[in-house]
């Protein structure tokens, strides 16, 4: 945006600050979540198992210490063991569930899963499921452990020892872990979850310009800022996209990271990074940046290396946009704008390009880095991006201070379509500008 538009949302804000009006939550409704989760597991679940050549996907729920995935496959109110299967049949997928007495007429009632298979008290979920798998001889059998994707390493070490003693060793051996599986069914997002995210996403950055407004230099500190969304997420009824005392991150001074907001007093010649992320329906998150600019008395706009630093981070944005097509590597993405860097002499960033984001802010799905020097991409960087698939991402420019280094990330969000990558929400185009008296 230019300068014009920011200075009359500020005199509006301004003019309006006495007359709150009445908030409309957007998200106050009755989650769309069940009809959605039921369409995944219809719609996508069958092609991630089949991408995968995966028989029986098998999850064991219970209460108190459950599976990260016991909400995306009906196991949240679990009470004792359950078993919970999922074949491939055909181009489809038939699930059965080896449920506790307790808890089993629910199941049936949510009306999820094809059957439910009651266990009699004092009997084994996980002998009665290892008994049925024995009887269908599926050749591969996925199971919730991973070293490196922990939204499936949820089978703890004594449910494993239960289900190989009650499988026997001839089909211990067609174990295999559901990590690829997981990663390509959490990573696509249906589209109406993508509009979902497209509304929340519209928030969190109008909400970071709003708190930005009414910022007064020299008296305002990065905690203000912070609790001014803080009260935004509470009027709205939203919760926090990722871990409560480190969003948003409002950050005026060098570099912190991964960090919370401070008393630290903004001042004129600050660059000021918001990370902000909401969550909404309990379920979908956002993740963005935007980033202001405090002018000094009589400056009318930023200096040019603080206007060339932000147009480096902004073209950033623009080239990664154009690099994320289906069939692409997240390394490849990563590397455009490592490359960009250089050529523009920024320092190195040691952040990655950008990650799926969704259910949480750091999702499923391939990531978007691993060409930073000295670096060796790990196996999910290499992974391809495809349609459905949703990314937060930044356009980097990062250089010293006297305090330390200043890193610009401006961070955008993305769907991926069948011809490349759309924005949900329009990118930063300016640095928000906020005058000293």
């Amino acid at each position: 945006m230019n300068s014009a538009p920011i200075i009359l949302l500020i005199a509006f804000l301004a003019g309006c600050s006495a007359r709150p009006e009445p908030v409309i939550n957007p998200f106050a409704g009755a989650s769309p979540w069940p009809e959605l989760r039921a369409e995944r597991i219809r719609t996508l679940l069958p092609d991630a198992m089949s991408r995968n050549e995966i028989d029986v996907w098998l999850v064991v729920c219970r209460e108190n210490s459950n599976d990260p995935l016991a909400e995306f496959i009906g196991g949240e109110n679990a009470g004792g063991t359950a078993v919970f299967l999922f074949e491939r049949s055909g181009d489809g997928v038939r699930s059965i569930v080896f449920s506790p007495i307790g808890e089993a007429t629910a199941l049936r009632d949510v009306g999820l899963h094809d059957s439910v298979a009651v266990v009699e008290r004092g009997a084994s979920a996980i002998r009665q499921a290892s008994d049925y798998l024995i009887a269908r001889n599926p050749a591969r059998i996925a199971i919730n452990r991973s070293g490196s994707n922990e939204l499936a390493d949820g089978l703890s070490s004594t449910q494993y020892e239960s289900l190989t003693e009650a499988l026997g060793s001839a089909f211990t051996r067609r174990l295999v872990s559901s990590e690829d599986l997981v990663d390509d069914w959490l990573a696509i997002k249906l589209p109406a979850e993508v509009d979902i995210m497209r509304q929340a996403a519209e928030l969190t950055a109008a909400w970071q310009l709003e708190a930005y407004a009414t910022i007064v230099p020299g008296q305002t500190t990065d905690a203000d800022v912070a609790r001014f969304l803080k009260a935004k997420m509470a009027a709205y009824g939203v919760t926090d996209a990722w871990a409560p005392d480190q969003n948003p991150n409002v950050n005026s001074g060098p570099d912190r990271g991964h960090s919370h907001a401070t008393d630290r007093v903004i001042r004129a010649g600050d660059v000021i990074q918001t990370d902000f992320g909401i969550r909404v329906y309990g379920r979908w998150v956002t993740d963005i940046q935007r980033f202001a600019y405090v002018l000094a008395p009589g400056e009318t706009a930023p200096p040019d290396s603080i206007q060339r630093f932000w147009s480096v981070a902004k073209e950033g944005v623009r080239r990664v946009h154009a690099a994320m097509k289906p069939g692409v590597s997240g390394f490849e993405v990563d590397k455009v704008q490592r490359e960009w860097l250089r050529e523009n002499g920024s320092l190195p960033v040691m952040w990655s390009t950008g990650h799926p984001v969704g259910y949480v802010a750091h999702d499923a799905g391939p990531g978007l880095g691993g060409a930073q020097e000295g670096r060796t991409p790990a196996p999910f960087q290499l992974k391809t991006l495809r349609p459905g698939m949703t990314f937060a991402y930044d356009g980097f420019y990062s250089w010293r201070i006297p305090e330390g280094t200043k890193t610009i990330s401006v961070e955008e969000m993305v769907v991926i379509t069948d011809t490349g990558a759309e924005f949900l929400i329009p990118p930063q185009e300016e640095l928000f500008l906020i005058r000293s008296k």
